[in-house]
């Protein structure tokens, strides 16, 4: 899959190591996410994300939960009143795969949108 088409994307069930991305397609799948890093083990991506007042937060988190639902596939949240840090990881495979860059990429084009 190429970068550009992730937000259009669906999730799948993935489970098991022969799922998970290696260095190279995260590299790949990152630079089409702007503001996405790796977390320092590696086994994740995150992202934090600011508003103007609590309500456009609390809007923010509201879709991507949204998302989450749709896609079968959940971020761990940090929500303040001015932010929300998201991280993605896949639990079933033991760190990133396909389905994290798809959920991130369609945080990104909920932001497009607004």
């Amino acid at each position: 899959m190429k970068p550009d088409q992730l937000a259009t994307s669906h999730c799948s069930p993935r489970k098991g190591k022969e799922h998970a991305l290696d260095a190279g397609k995260v590299h790949e799948f990152l630079a089409a996410l702007p503001g996405w890093t790796t977390t320092s083990d590696g086994s994740g991506i995150e992202k934090e994300f600011r508003f103007d007042d609590f309500h456009r937060t609390m809007a923010f988190v509201n879709a991507v939960a949204w998302v989450a639902h749709v896609e079968d596939h959940h971020p761990d949240f940090k929500v303040s009143y001015p932010s929300c840090s998201l991280h993605y990881s896949t639990h079933d495979v033991g760190g990133l795969s396909l389905n994290d860059f798809i959920c991130a990429a369609r945080v990104e084009a909920l932001l497009e949108h607004h």
